[in-house]
């Protein structure tokens, strides 16, 4: 499209938008969301072609007076286009909209896995709370957000609500200059929102700086079923292994959405949040409606969680059942009994009505609100229903029990090496585990149960070990039954001194575990007490030339133009050697050491003349025939100790950051072209997810100093990891060699387990 083109497109929407807003009628909303959305096209091309500011568009005005998205006319009668509106939409949201950064920590394998999340939100109270998205925020210990004026502040987690996927921080205002207020943005009515009125979309995508994009509503109550069937049945997501969107029609609208925009706010022209962002794809977006998402955060904000009812029970739209009337119950919650299964009721009966409330449910999207108006009720309401078996009338006092969430609460027992989750009721349906029989009286628990064993751990090691899947029963004869109990029991066990780790002596030798798996009761002993440090034994002192050398066999003799001779080609004479001082070189094949000729014939006599020196005592003066550009010679030099190799070298495994490092040889030394000078300790290996790989330590580093403290050796490395573990600082710093340049790199150690999921 070139520039007289758009000019005639814009006057042709201009010449509707006069005639709409002379009509003023309702039918005329579309009409005028097109003619505004065509504008806004229009003020793209033109601020590329250089010729739009956000005053307006092309200079044009309308002599019918301003139109709103809505059909309204702008306050004050000046004429104000789609892109001003946008313009004012975004400067009333912009300044309370931030990023928000998690550090995340999930507990699998035995292992703490750390990792992060982005997303944004936006600041809804003087008092700096945030609303955003459960996902973001999900797993989270730790939250950064980046404000309006890139000021960077940490923020707390108020509450989170996954059946609805929102959720409230609260930034800490003392990292605030005092004085400083923060900016906030409002609510809109979304029910108010109307199809092809057009939203604004704001947030972060990518985790880049905020950004702005436009569309319009193009569906305000949808949910998601299975389109390829005729069965209408609602299929909510699920995110993490919870449960969301059961409460929620979702305001669908094409502004453009991208990681990274989740959390951030949908937004009407008159700048007010309309909905939250929460996912996107194909060039559709969904979006929390407002009068959702702003009832939860008020909840969140209250009381730091969201407290709903629940009768245990599937409903399902009768339409294309041949049922005329009422909601069928599809299934009731059993093991444990729900509200419904104990007051009588059974999949395949029809709820007719709900405390003398007639209801006739067709449609799927008439699910959400129903399951919302249940939940809504204090916990422990009676609700009679209604209902229909077989065409006989029935009815039932249906008392509402706490709606549960999905996924328990989880932590690591490092020390033991495994992983837990509290076992909650959809998990021990899913299992068939019979709680209910074996739950003591007054215990709300369900159990806990093995998420991951970590490798080569004392709970990988018990007599039998034990294994993902296994429900933990005791410890030492002590029942727990939440996940917090067992983290009382172990931080009993295992850190008896308030805040400081125990010494090795005080941890028990043994523990006696009794555990479920696939129904059998069983028990295994646990070793928790750490392993003294043992050095591998050096080998006994052998004769060495200090030369590295390779077989030369029929193949490779014929290639260098000696055929007929075999022996050891030298690839490299060490430096400070004795056999440095001889007159042996790189590219001499060794023929025989003291008139005994070396004869390899495969790749398996690659270590003949090793053996042979070895066998010689050290010092002693060898005699060895070579050949030099074809020539026979001899060299004459004395033998020296071997040298320590990278097996034989000391090692430290250290199980809390999962790092093993060992020295650093005279082969390493000559490897590297490191001198004297060049000290510490080289990482032979780093766990992915364990403290220090997640702090980007890598095999091949050389750690030099930690927590400024020099590291020369293994001993200098256990004493400052020694003094690491009684401080236990919130970060460890550790300065490494890494090829030619220095790194540092920034550990953060999770020394007391924690919870999530809570």
């Amino acid at each position: 499209m070139d520039l007289m083109d758009l000019m005639d497109l814009i006057m042709d929407v201009e010449r509707a938008r006069v005639v709409v807003g002379r009509r003023g009628s309702a039918g005329s909303r579309g009409l005028v969301a097109l003619a505004g959305t065509a504008l806004a096209a229009g003020a793209v091309v033109l601020a590329g072609l250089g010729g739009c500011k956000a005053g307006g568009v092309g200079g044009i005005k309308s002599d019918g007076g301003a139109v709103s998205a809505d059909g309204g006319r702008f306050e004050g009668g000046g004429a104000a286009g789609l892109p001003e509106q946008i313009a004012a939409a975004r400067d009333r949201v912009f300044p309370a909209l931030v990023n928000i950064r998690a550090t995340t920590v999930q507990y699998w394998g035995g292992k703490d896995i750390k990792s992060g999340s982005n997303g944004s939100g936006t600041i809804i109270t003087p008092e700096g709370h945030i609303v955003t998205n459960h996902h973001v925020v999900a797993d989270g210990v730790k939250f950064k957000v980046t404000l309006a004026d890139k000021t960077e502040v940490e923020a707390d987690l108020v509450g989170q609500d996954p059946l609805t996927d929102l959720a409230v921080l609260k930034i800490r205002t003392a990292e605030i200059p005092a004085g400083t207020k923060l900016a906030t943005a409002s609510w809109g009515d979304s029910d108010k929102l109307e199809v092809g009125e057009t939203v604004i979309a704001m947030g972060s995508p990518f985790s880049l700086s905020r950004s702005v994009t436009v569309g319009v509503i193009s569906n305000t109550e949808r949910v998601f079923y299975n389109t390829w069937t005729e069965d209408r049945e609602l299929e909510p997501d699920e995110i993490g292994g919870e449960t969301t969107g059961i409460f929620t029609r979702w305001l669908q609208h094409d502004a453009l959405i991208n990681p990274g925009n989740s959390g951030g706010p949908l937004v009407n022209v008159r700048g007010q949040i309309v909905g939250i962002n929460t996912r996107g794809g194909s060039g559709m977006g969904f979006a929390s409606p407002a009068s959702l998402a702003r009832d939860v955060a008020q909840r969140l904000i209250a009381g730091g969680e969201v407290v709903r009812s629940s009768i245990g029970l599937a409903l399902k739209p009768v339409e294309g059942t041949g049922i005329e009337k009422g909601v069928l119950v599809n299934s009731v919650t059993d093991n444990p009994m729900g509200p419904a299964a104990k007051a009588g009721l059974k999949p395949g009966d029809v709820v007719m009505a709900i405390d003398g409330v007639a209801l006739t449910v067709r449609f799927v999207e008439q699910i959400p609100p129903l399951l919302r108006d249940i939940a809504d009720r204090p916990v422990g309401t009676a609700v009679k229903v209604d209902y229909e078996r077989g065409g006989e009338a029935r009815s039932a006092q249906v008392v509402t029990e706490r709606l549960l969430r999905d996924r328990g609460e989880e932590t690591n027992l490092r020390a033991w090496g495994v992983s837990v989750m509290q076992i909650t009721e959809r998990m021990a349906r899913e299992r068939r585990l019979m709680v209910a029989s074996t739950r003591p009286a007054g215990q709300s628990g369900l159990g806990v149960v093995i998420t991951g064993v970590r490798g080569g751990s004392p709970a990988a090691l018990a007599e039998p070990p034990l294994q993902g899947g296994d429900v933990l029963m005791s410890v030492e004869g002590e029942s727990f039954w939440t996940v917090k109990a067992l983290l009382e029991r172990y931080r009993a066990i295992m850190m008896p001194a308030a805040g400081g780790q125990a010494a090795a002596a005080a941890i028990p030798e043994t523990l006696l575990v009794r555990f479920d798996r696939n129904g059998k009761d069983n028990v295994t002993i646990v070793k928790p007490r750490p392993t003294p440090k043992q050095d591998p034994t050096p080998e006994l002192p052998k004769a060495w030339v200090g030369a590295a050398v390779q077989p030369v066999l029929r193949d490779l003799a014929k290639s260098l133009g000696i055929e007929g001779t075999t022996g050891f080609r030298v690839t490299r004479v060490y430096p400070r050697t004795l056999a440095a001082d001889s007159e042996l070189r790189v590219g001499d094949i060794i023929t025989s050491v003291n008139g005994e000729k070396l004869a390899p014939r495969t790749l398996q006599d690659a270590g003949m003349f090793a053996r042979r020196v070895r066998q010689m005592k050290i010092d002693d003066a060898v005699t060895m025939g070579v050949l030099r550009e074809g020539k026979p010679a001899e060299v004459r030099l004395s033998l020296e100790r071997t040298r320590l190799g990278p097996d034989e070298a000391r090692k430290d495994d250290n199980r809390d950051f999962e790092l093993t490092v060992r020295e650093v040889t005279f082969f390493d030394r000559d490897d590297e072209n490191w001198g004297d000078s060049v000290q510490g300790v080289l990482v032979e290996g780093a766990e992915p997810a364990g403290w220090a790989g997640q702090g980007g330590l890598g095999r091949g580093d050389l750690v030099q100093t930690i927590d400024g403290r020099a590291v020369t050796d293994i001993v200098s490395y256990r004493a400052a990891m020694e003094d690491v573990s009684k401080r236990q600082p919130a970060r460890v710093v550790f300065q490494v060699l890494r090829g030619i340049n220095t790194s540092f790199k920034f550990v953060e150690p999770e020394w007391k387990p924690s919870v999530v999921g809570n």
